[in-house]
């Protein structure tokens, strides 16, 4: 039966070649683009699942409340490890990881210098292998890292610094010119789908940090991980937490502090928390991308449905026939569906070689790894299975449904009537279907605009053509900068140079509690910014009362210069009123000389900070230089030689200003990608959909119009009637889409602090296009159908 139903479907299917090739077009479309997307969803999930005891780690980030609001870090103050250790019992093991860049020298056997970069290592307390289980290839991994000075390498970087990792252990590198590192493990190389990719593993007992022992102090580098002891749950934790923090956080802050427990399977998709790979898919990311998927596949179906439904009438003397001879509803049921199954195997072989194709496009524009393995991972053959069954079931139920149904003696005399409903199915299903490519144009255009307005924005500083040259910070190093300042400012090109600790908009910001003028400290903390006398000209920020710092050689702040936000905050209204005040910060009382305009600090996802700037030589990080545009490469080669004079045991490094603010928009620049490629497939596959419906109505109204033009119809009057329908559905499409694209497109533009106003013209452009897209379907096939020589139409009647 199962062979004579296959037989059938595809003698039925190739009788109808044409709409047969339209729905293979948009369910292969809809399902490539599905696993796609179920690709790089599942590959995102994959990330930190490594691990044999996955469901029993934690992260301890911090989180604190302040009047104004709260803030979270994914980072610690170092003494929790230690504490934590021993206040909680019902841990098994914590460990400490801190994050640190340096330069790393290797020499070959006869002491020449062999290699010389500067890279991550990360200094690791011995219990994090113990909680994250890594496959170690040499030495013990409970007994490596165990004195100072040890260094355990990924097998990768260990064949980097020595050819062979076999020969590896035993050898020796130097970190940052201070102290050389015995290697005394290897293991395995660790994934790219981690959030901590490891390839040094440098001894905790070897750190040192002057902040090893306070509480009131973050740097971004320092995180905890907890492994809980079986039978444990995080509820567990809560009450000692409380103890924990009244214990240990005694002094006065201006936020009231806390720590939470991330589950390990939550940092990748935290987008409150950052992480040492840098690498962070949020929730709402990955909801939107399933809602597109979905939506692929709905619009896809819905063709299906259309269709074959509109097909039915044309079959009745088929289904007539088989009633007659014996069939059942139950086997006509079973042979529609088949056919459906078959035309949707088949559209699941060309989804496949279309996602092999457009796979590398989307491994590069998320810059990972995805692949498109069924051995591999199982996985995405299952997702397969259910989406065939799914896209089967949903597309040929109901056409199998209503054909089955029919009365025999009406399907042999073909006088079947589907009736209204079935009609009406059609018209709600196409509403359906363009509300979709409505809602999804959009929201396209909208971001569209947002990006273009980011990208527009006066930030409130100059950042073309300013290069940000890393600098060393030993105190050696530190007496060459203003050697190496004037060598560079003399340079022809140069513009202006400035020391600071980073350019004024930053993702790494340190900020302070503070007092100003006397009162009792601020409610909210300062973004403070370490720079010299040349900041202002380089960065090209304006001064609106008092004047600059100024120039002074010395390791402590002597004058601040602060911006219009921090004075808003703390009700200055005149910028000149605030000239001559103290602020009391780090034990020391120091005079505001000056008010600059504010300029934006972070992302324009964030408003601007409060900020406080002073100059302090021990904390320069950065170079910053000006140059002229024209000039860039010659300065730069330049720069990069001068460089070189004086610190020859360094590695040089230098970014843009530019490609740093546009490293913030990363994600925007994807999702208007994604938006647009999904809205052209969807705007597709209703197109082809609609071509197909309107090609099956002119085929049965061929009379009607033949009829209607030997009456005097004209073309245009006949082309219009057919247009008129689908118009109307088109217009109440739009009407249905528009408050739901605009709740979704405010939901997403609230979070930017710096959004563009929306305005009707996204929903006029969405219905204009949606409009022409009609106009020219269904003008084009109606045309076709009204040139008709009426005799042709009529000759058998």
């Amino acid at each position: 039966m199962f062979r004579l139903n296959l037989k059938i479907a595809f003698r039925n299917l190739w009788k109808n070649k044409g709409y047969t090739l339209i729905n293979i077009a948009g369910l292969s479309i809809g399902m490539a683009g599905c696993i796609l997307i179920f690709l790089f969803i599942s590959y995102q999930l994959s990330f930190d699942q490594r691990y044999k005891n996955k469901d029993r780690i934690y992260r301890v980030v911090s989180h604190a409340y302040y009047a104004g609001g709260e803030e979270f870090d994914s980072a610690v103050p170092l003494p929790l490890a230690d504490a934590m250790r021993n206040d909680f019992g019902m841990l098994e093991n914590v460990a400490a990881l801190e994050s640190v860049w340096g330069m790393i020298k290797v020499r070959d056997a006869k002491g020449n210098m062999k290699i010389k970069i500067k890279d991550r290592a990360f200094y690791v307390a011995p219990d994090f292998f113990k909680i994250f289980d890594y496959q170690w290839l040499q030495g013990n991994p409970e007994q490596a890292l165990k004195e100072p000075n040890t260094v355990a390498l990924s097998q990768k970087t260990a064949e980097r610094f020595f050819g062979d990792w076999h020969k590896a252990v035993g050898k020796t590198i130097n970190f940052k010119n201070d102290k050389d590192l015995k290697v005394t493990g290897i293991f395995a190389d660790i994934p790219e789908n981690n959030s901590n990719v490891i390839n040094m593993a440098i001894s905790y007992a070897g750190f040192v940090q002057r902040n090893q022992k306070r509480w009131g102090s973050i740097s971004s580098g320092s995180e905890c991980y907890i492994l809980l002891k079986p039978g444990v749950t995080i509820a567990d934790l809560e009450r000692p937490k409380a103890a924990f923090l009244k214990k240990y956080y005694v002094e006065k802050t201006v936020g009231k502090p806390d720590h939470l427990f991330q589950p390990l399977d939550e940092i990748h998709i935290d987008e409150r928390f950052t992480n040492f790979s840098g690498k962070i898919t949020s929730k709402s990311e990955l909801f939107g991308l399933t809602a597109i998927g979905v939506l692929l596949l709905i619009t896809a179906c819905i063709n299906f449905i259309n269709l074959a439904t509109a097909q039915a009438v044309g079959r009745s003397k088929e289904v007539g026939v088989r009633k007659v001879m014996g069939s059942g509803k139950k086997q006509l049921m079973v042979q529609f569906l088949t056919e459906t199954m078959l035309l949707t195997f088949v559209a699941l072989l060309l989804a496949c070689a279309i996602t092999e194709i457009a796979l590398p496009g989307m491994s590069a524009l998320f810059k990972e790894k995805i692949t498109f393995n069924l051995l591999e991972n199982p996985v995405i053959f299952i997702f397969i299975l259910c989406m065939v069954i799914f896209v089967g079931f949903l597309s040929g139920f109901y056409p199998a449904m209503v054909m089955s149904g029919f009365s025999p003696a009406l399907a042999i005399k073909n006088k079947v009537n589907i009736g209204h409903g079935g009609g009406m199915l059609r018209k709600v299903l196409v509403v359906v279907q363009f509300a979709i490519t409505i809602v999804l144009v959009t929201g396209t255009l909208v971001i569209l605009m947002q990006m273009k307005f980011m990208r527009e924005k006066p930030l409130g500083f100059n950042s073309s053509a300013v290069a940000l040259i890393t600098i060393p910070t030993d105190s050696v190093s530190r007496q060459k900068f203003e050697i190496l300042k004037n060598r560079v400012k003399a340079e022809p090109g140069v513009l202006a140079v400035s020391l600071c600790d980073n350019g004024p908009s930053a993702d790494d910001n340190t900020n302070n509690a503070f007092a100003f003028d006397g009162t009792k400290d601020a409610d909210f903390q300062a973004n403070t910014k370490i720079v010299d006398e040349d900041y202002l000209k380089t960065f090209g920020l304006q001064l609106v009362a008092g004047r600059y710092l100024n120039q002074r050689k010395s390791d402590t702040v002597h004058e601040f210069v602060v911006n219009e936000t921090l004075l808003r905050k703390l009700n200055v209204i005149h910028p000149q009123d605030a000239i001559g005040k103290k602020i009391l910060f780090g034990g020391l009382s120091i005079p505001v000389v000056g008010v600059v305009k504010d300029f934006n600090n972070l992302n324009l996802r964030a408003s601007i900070s409060p900020i406080i700037m002073g100059t302090r030589n021990d904390r320069f990080e950065i170079m910053a230089v000006k140059m002229n545009v024209n000039q860039i490469p010659d300065v730069m080669k330049n720069v990069e030689k001068i460089w070189n004079e004086y610190y020859p045991d360094h590695v040089y490094s230098s970014d843009f200003m530019d490609d740093k603010i546009n490293k913030y928009y990363e994600s925007e620049r994807i999702t208007g990608t994604l938006f647009k490629v999904f809205a052209l497939v969807i705007i597709f596959i209703s197109f082809i959909g609609l071509f197909g419906l309107i090609s099956f109505v002119a085929t049965q109204r061929t009379k009607e119009m033949a009829i209607r033009k030997v009456l005097g119809a004209s073309v245009f009057e006949l082309v219009s009637m057919l247009n008129t329908t689908f118009i109307f559905l088109i217009l109440l499409a739009n009407l249905i889409a528009w408050p739901v694209a605009y709740i979704f497109i405010q939901k997403w533009l609230s979070g930017y602090a710096y959004r563009i106003t929306l305005s009707i013209w996204p929903f006029a452009a969405a219905m204009f296009i949606s409009l022409m897209i009609t106009l020219i379907t269904v003008s084009f096939r109606s045309y076709k159908a009204a040139k008709t020589n009426p005799i042709d139409a009529l000759k058998y009647e």
